[in-house]
């Protein structure tokens, strides 16, 4: 949809997706592929390595300059699922300072063998104010909430009530969420992940292990690498792990929509041929 708009209108389509911003993982990604980037200019797909942690903030970052740099007439496309993205660009930000990934790694150490009630009560003696917002103390969280306070001697929340201004303000926006029906998407999950398997995905973990990174980083942790790298490894079947990424996939849509129904609630929603439906 985006590429028809952008050969149509001369516009530029901005990756918005938090794992198509990396290299290696084309496929498992679902990037556009070669054939489509040459039909539209695209921006941050594929630019980051894999070997690096690439946050929101830098996205943001990334994405004001290239709204610096586009002709006033031509059309910002943004295009992806990642909703803190979309939610930065539009409504602003809690500009965090950078974090070293030793303090981070430190952190999930820290915390690695704690249960919830364990990363709660560490949190509140550090920072309880984030504490006191968590609605759950899941290992992301409580990590980032802990390694800003040790790294700025700031509390998260700090930075959090001063957020920067959306990206957006001067440009007229249209916003809409794709929302096709659930057995439609349940249905294209379900070919979804097999049709990657046999296209290259697996070749793609394999490439990515060949780097032997940090399994702490995010390419790591995507959808598929994980059920790739343990067949790879004869600790699942081929099948087994076609499910478990189709499983892993379908969690990933709900969180999703649960996000745009909460987040982005006023945003109108289209069906896949485009057709204004029902939230």
């Amino acid at each position: 949809m985006a590429l028809a708009r952008a050969r149509a209108n001369g516009g530029v389509i901005v990756n918005t997706d938090a794992m198509q911003v990396y290299d290696t993982l084309r496929i498992i990604t679902a990037r556009p592929s070669v054939e489509e980037e040459a039909l539209a200019e695209h921006r941050l797909y594929g630019s980051v390595p894999a070997s690096q942690r690439f946050s929101t903030g830098q996205w943001l970052e990334a994405v004001r300059k290239i709204l610096g740099t586009v002709d006033a007439d031509r059309e910002v496309i943004f295009v992806g699922g990642t909703g803190l993205y979309f939610d930065a660009l539009t409504n602003g930000f809690a500009d965090v300072p950078e974090i070293s990934p030793e303090l981070t790694l430190q952190v999930q150490r820290e915390i690695e063998d704690l249960d919830e009630a364990g990363r709660m009560a560490l949190l509140i003696a550090e920072d309880p104010e984030t504490a006191r917002r968590l609605k759950v103390a899941d290992p992301q969280r409580v990590t980032r909430a802990l390694a800003v306070k040790r790294a700025t001697g700031k509390p998260l929340s700090a930075f959090q009530d001063n957020p920067q201004a959306g990206l957006l303000g001067d440009w007229v926006v249209e916003r809409f969420v794709l929302s096709p029906d659930r057995d439609v998407l349940r249905a294209r999950i379900a070919r979804r992940f097999e049709a990657m398997f046999a296209s290259g995905a697996v070749e793609e973990v394999e490439a990515l292990r060949a780097q032997n990174l940090d399994p702490s980083l995010p390419v790591m942790k995507a959808i598929g690498v994980p059920e790739i790298s343990d067949w790879l490894d004869g600790r699942l079947e081929r099948e087994e792990a076609i499910s478990l990424a189709t499983i892993a996939t379908h969690q990933y849509a709900k969180r999703q929509r649960t996000w745009f129904r909460n987040r982005m609630g006023d945003w109108p929603r289209l069906g896949l041929e485009g057709a204004a439906i029902d939230p």
